[in-house]
């Protein structure tokens, strides 16, 4: 599975017209895209949205191309300060799954 987070700066006083839109969730249909898993963090200077799947580069230009999610996009132009940035893993540790369970 591939990860890949878009970093943006949000402008002063920001973080709370932030925390309205990502309420509101994506501005598109995860699931249906074939995403595995999307999250939103946000902070007082910046938000990084966070996508997880297989071909992420196909399915991000998917979202960014439809004329209806760029729309939807712009609700983020007035609060973000600059260019957002696209950071790939680089580094990820998970636990092994347990084998205990039931019966054993």
């Amino acid at each position: 599975m591939q990860r890949i987070a878009v970093i943006a700066k949000l402008k002063p006083e920001a973080e709370g017209l932030a925390g309205e839109l990502v309420e509101n969730g994506p501005p598109f249909d995860p699931d249906g895209l074939g995403f595995e898993r999307h999250s939103v963090y946000l902070s007082g200077t910046q938000v990084i949205f966070l996508f997880e799947g297989g071909r992420l580069g196909h399915l991000l230009q998917g979202v960014i191309r439809d004329p209806e999610n760029v729309s939807a996009f712009k609700a983020w132009e007035p609060l973000i300060d600059g260019f957002p940035a696209v950071a790939r893993e680089a580094y990820s540790w998970q636990r092994e799954q347990s084998h205990s369970g039931w019966g054993e």
